[in-house]
């Protein structure tokens, strides 16, 4: 789907996009942990992980929360006639089901409203569910707003 700032208000309610494939291993998950100071068990001690919850270490929910700017690049890229957009904020996030180290997950992208804005600009909100192969139910699901400018 190609959007533009003159034609963002046709596509909402549409799919966007469906994001391609990132795999959350291990090391990207001790990279975060790194970043974060998260260091629990569950996410960074694999042979303990083993024997836990879940046979298996697995992602922040964080984690995998801020991997959706780069999986809606797949299918959001900043639409022609845009000048400049700012993340807004988070109306709703639900991690919904563990990514096991190892799995891969994908995003599936909905403009589910748009509001302008006094002064200018347009806040787009966009409806995510970040899906993990091979499951049923979701990663995440979660509410993004963004403020674009034309």
């Amino acid at each position: 789907m190609s959007i533009t700032y003159g034609t963002i208000r046709e596509s909402v309610g549409k799919l966007v996009g469906i994001s391609d494939w990132i795999t959350i291993d291990q090391a990207r998950i001790n990279q975060f942990a790194d970043c974060t100071g998260d260091h629990q068990w569950i996410h960074v001690d694999v042979e303990r992980a083993k024997q836990g919850p879940f046979g298996a270490t697995i992602a922040h929910g964080f984690l995998t929360l801020s991997l959706i700017p780069q999986m809606g690049s797949c299918v959001w890229a900043e639409p022609s006639g845009i000048s400049a957009a700012f993340n807004y904020g988070l109306n709703r996030v639900r991690f919904a089901s563990p990514v096991r180290s190892g799995s891969r997950v994908r995003d599936h992208v909905t403009l589910a409203a748009i509001e302008e804005r006094e002064g200018g600009g347009i806040l787009v909100t966009m409806e995510h569910r970040v899906e993990i192969e091979g499951e049923d139910k979701p990663a995440l699901v979660a509410t993004t707003l963004a403020l674009i400018m034309g």
